[in-house]
């Protein structure tokens, strides 16, 4: 079945990145981190709001409080957007200078996770950290590259990541009332393919959707790990994904023209947008965070 694919709002993202549908507002939330901005789509109108930020905004999510607790490149904070008053909450890698914050997604008993990364994209400084609702920050896992696609499982018990400059996949058994990982394994493999794994996302049957950063495409794996379907994209570098709509059937895609050249830009004009996929499958709601 070939996909209907839309792009719903031609934003020119250097890096659009995590994209989070509120049930709620029934909007789409998603940044540009080098752009400095937080973006929000209401498609029933088509507005879109733009909010600039005073640093790159790596990630984010919505709290059940109210505002958002972000994952800036330096550090986590909490951030009104009535206000613009960001409240600082942790800079664990202030000593890393090299290093800023990138993927952040909630889990379903409401932890924010959020993960770092080498900014200059060659070595494993990084680190995943688990931000509980009393604010206890958790450092999970250490020698990473890129963080990317955190993804659970329907049922809590495993735990998707992605290593983007491995361009490996991983799985882990995951233990939800302790918010621990064990037992890693390679999912997906991906090296000397010329593309890797970038933000992903689960389907009411548990399957992994996954961005492909210089692949075209955004593709579809069963839980153990078999590749299921792809569809391509007119773009090149699609960074991450989530279901949203008022029944969670449409997958929304954000992009980044990134380092893209004019020449680059002449073959994809609408690089850095915001996609639509008539994915024939529904997602699952996010969680907010607890704190």
């Amino acid at each position: 079945m070939q996909a209907d694919i839309r792009c719903v709002v031609d934003c020119a993202n250097v890096l659009g990145e995590v994209p989070l549908w509120d049930v709620a507002e029934q909007a789409l939330y998603w940044v540009d981190i080098e752009g400095k901005r937080l973006h929000r789509l209401t498609p029933t109108t088509g507005m879109v709001d733009i909010w600039d930020m005073p640093e790159r905004i790596a990630s984010f999510a919505l709290r059940e409080k109210g505002g958002l607790v972000v994952a800036f490149a330096s550090g986590l904070a909490f951030l009104d957007l009535d206000t613009m008053k960001i409240d600082w909450i942790a800079r664990p890698e202030a000593h890393l200078p090299g290093n800023r914050f990138n993927e952040g997604k909630v889990d379903r008993n409401g932890r924010f996770w959020a993960g770092t990364m080498d900014d200059s994209l060659a070595g494993h400084t990084a680190a995943l950290y688990r931000l509980d609702p009393d604010l206890t920050l958790t450092k999970v896992l250490g020698d990473i590259g890129i963080s990317n696609c955190f993804v659970w499982s329907r049922t809590d018990d495993h735990f998707w990541f992605a290593d983007t400059l491995d361009k490996q996949v991983f799985t882990f058994d995951y233990d939800s009332t302790a918010g621990a990982l064990s037992n890693r394994q390679i999912f997906v493999d991906m090296t000397g393919l010329g593309y890797g794994p970038d933000g992903g996302t689960i389907d009411e049957e548990g399957c992994i959707w996954i961005a492909m950063w210089d692949g075209w495409k955004v593709s579809r794996f069963t839980p153990d790990g078999q590749l299921d379907r792809e569809v391509h994209l007119p773009v090149a570098r699609p960074s991450s994904c989530m279901f949203g709509g008022p029944d969670l059937s449409t997958l929304y895609v954000t992009t980044a023209i990134w380092d893209a050249t004019a020449d680059d830009l002449k073959g994809q004009p609408q690089a850095g947008g915001l996609f639509a996929i008539d994915a024939g499958v529904r997602g699952l709601p996010e969680t907010r965070f607890a704190g």
